[in-house]
């Protein structure tokens, strides 16, 4: 991509995203409720939710008690509503929304049929996920039907180490092995170019400007985006990003402004690009 082009877009991405942080934030003055929930009651995905527009799903699953993670709903639905609108502003992806024009986020286990109406769905902090025979079955059928997941926010070796171990009982790496994902790979640069892997911390764990945003110290200190291929075409299958929270600058964008600007635009482009990439690969 020309970097005049490269340019502009991403001056008009932080233009966009300044724009309307005063709208999110007046969208979100009306919930409580701990770090994911804020109000918003679970209901999972029927078939009358789908109407051939975009919508961003989100698996629950359950929590390991070997595992190194605060379960499913860290950042839902803030991240989920977010992201969606942003898709909306910054894109020409048709977002389902309600009457009041707020984004469809839809809820899915991996073992309801309604996840193969969903062609992209995230897991947020799959450190600590335990995946039974039949979910690693449907994960599998689901991602070689075409399918892509998109696995985020977990820190340290153990618990990218327990994550790898789950999906490896729906993808074999002897068949499948989890690579690291080069900078010139299409996803970087589908709509925005992406030079570097941004390492986003949770907004509870930074410490201001100038601060480390490596949540657990040396064990946490290179971020990573990890992926496994398709046997065809190289198509990306599961995605992971290691040491970094992109949901968090999704969900937090409206709780700090410096938070916002440090992480927002970085988080943004890559969330934009990966639901671009999924779409059409």
């Amino acid at each position: 991509m020309p970097r005049r082009t490269t340019a502009l877009l991403s001056a008009l991405l932080v233009a966009a995203l300044l724009g309307a942080t005063a709208t999110v934030q007046a969208q979100f003055r009306r919930g409580g409720g701990g770090r994911g929930g804020f109000g918003f009651t679970a209901r999972t995905a029927r078939p009358k939710d789908f109407d051939g527009l975009f919508h961003f799903c989100r698996i629950i699953f359950r929590y390991s008690p070997e595992g190194d993670g605060n379960g499913w709903s860290v950042d839902w639905p803030r991240a989920d509503i977010n992201l969606s609108i942003r898709l909306s502003e910054l894109t020409k992806l048709d977002v389902s929304k309600d009457a009041t024009g707020e984004p469809n986020h839809l809820l899915i286990h991996l073992t309801d049929d309604e996840l193969f109406d969903c062609p992209f769905v995230m897991m947020t902090e799959p450190g600590g996920a335990f995946l039974d025979e039949a979910e690693a079955a449907r994960l599998r059928d689901y991602v070689l039907k075409g399918g892509f997941l998109w696995a985020d926010d977990f820190w340290g070796e153990y618990a990218f180490r327990h994550w790898a171990g789950e999906i490896a009982k729906a993808l074999p790496p002897e068949r499948y092995p989890v690579i690291d994902l080069p900078l010139d790979h299409a996803l970087f640069h589908t709509l925005y170019d992406i030079r570097r892997i941004p390492q986003i911390p949770a907004i509870d764990a930074w410490g201001g400007p100038g601060a480390s945003t490596s949540e657990r110290g040396r064990d946490s200190a290179v971020p990573h985006v990890r992926a496994v291929l398709d046997e065809e075409g190289g198509r990306i299958m599961v995605l992971m990003t290691h040491n970094t929270d992109f949901g968090d600058a999704f969900e937090r964008e409206g709780d700090d402004h410096r938070y916002f600007l440090q992480f927002a635009p970085e988080g943004y482009a890559f969330g934009v690009n990966t639901i671009v990439y999924s779409m059409t690969h």
